[in-house]
């Protein structure tokens, strides 16, 4: 159990909900300040961006790893992260201010030492580690010593990564982690989702909290994944899919789907119920007139014996449940029964 700003994620809270709108404001102060107000609509807990710059990021000849028609002329990394990594640093502390007015926890991920300083500088309440930071054991020691919660992706990582990454967090005396399930490709194929890794995480760190950071088309993984235990949902946010510019838009939730996905995972969570099969008090007047009673077949006269034929099973269960039918038969009637009757112990 740890809390972001007001509101606390583990088992027994309820899921957390981050819409990554990583760089999907192109730029764009107002966009950003659309993502945020549709996040808030939506009943996001979180929103969170990306701060990076392109030269402390990436080798200017990295090969990308994802295929966007959006970007053919962007032959490298750098080339599609240098066209968005101009976003003012000025506008944070707005954007912090202006979330914290409406109601939603203000993210971003930083992708190098400068921006992660800056993001605890102005106020930040928790810090994102991208899937590609895992392994970058001096980058997590040094938000390590924020002693703010931290989001691990684990993207494209093995088990022993994850635990080295864990234990340096953990050497800062920071025990805020929570460790997300991720499949890195954009967009991930329902076959590489992968959600029953989740409560194999939780065996192997039964002390974390443990969610999911989905890249996955659509809104069914977020609500399985939270079924499965993940007490924390990130998913990819834009306002409007079709806008270029950022790789990110076209394979994102928009805010009608994003409302949908967040409604979905609090409708899955309440569904679980509890582990006890019992019957519940909706159900009880539909019990009394779903089942079944016993109930005279034919007319039956007072002091006659009962015998099996002048008896059936039938709606409502207002009266002796069929598997005492044995009992019955060989018994005295108490007094006259009509045909089709609901036989009650007294009469017999």
């Amino acid at each position: 159990m740890l809390k972001i700003g007001n509101k606390y994620i583990g088992i027994n809270s309820p899921t957390y909900v981050v819409l990554e709108a990583g760089v999907n404001h192109n730029g764009s102060y107002e966009r950003a300040i659309e993502l945020i107000d549709k996040a808030h609509e939506a009943g996001a807990d979180a929103i969170k961006f990306q701060t990076y710059k392109a030269e402390t990021l990436v080798t200017k000849e990295a090969p990308k790893f994802w295929d966007w028609k959006g970007d053919k002329e962007m032959k490298t990394q750098f080339d599609a992260y240098k066209a968005l990594d101009g976003f003012s640093w000025d506008n944070y502390p707005k954007l912090i201010a202006y979330c914290d007015k409406i109601g939603i926890e203000f993210l971003s991920t930083p992708f190098d030492f400068e921006s992660a300083d800056y993001l605890n500088k102005v106020g930040m309440r928790a810090f994102k580690i991208a899937s590609s930071d895992i392994t970058y054991l001096p980058f997590l020691k040094h938000i390590a010593k924020f002693q703010k919660p931290m989001i691990l992706s684990t993207g494209a990582s093995t088990i022993g990564e994850i635990q080295e990454a864990t234990d340096t967090i953990l050497a800062e005396g920071n025990n805020q982690i929570i460790v997300l399930q991720c499949t890195l490709k954009y967009p991930t194929e329902v076959y590489d989702a992968n959600l029953n890794i989740i409560p194999t995480l939780q065996k192997v760190f039964p002390e974390l909290t443990i969610g999911l950071s989905d890249h996955t088309r659509g809104i069914i993984a977020p609500i399985v994944a939270s079924i499965m235990g993940a007490r924390l949902i990130e998913k990819h946010y834009t306002v409007d899919k079709t806008l270029l510019k950022s790789a990110d838009h076209w394979l994102s939730v928009d805010p009608i789907e994003a409302r949908q996905m967040i409604k979905g995972i609090k409708e899955a969570r309440v569904m679980l119920g509890s582990a006890e099969k019992k019957v519940f008090e909706c159900e009880e007047e539909t019990r009394m007139y779903d089942k079944r009673s016993i109930v005279s077949k034919c007319d039956i006269k007072k002091g006659q014996k009962i015998e099996r034929d002048m008896l059936i099973c039938k709606r409502p269960g207002i009266g002796i449940q069929p598997k005492f039918i044995d009992i019955i038969v060989g018994r005295t009637a108490q007094e006259d029964i009509k045909e089709d009757k609901v036989i009650k112990w007294e009469q017999i």
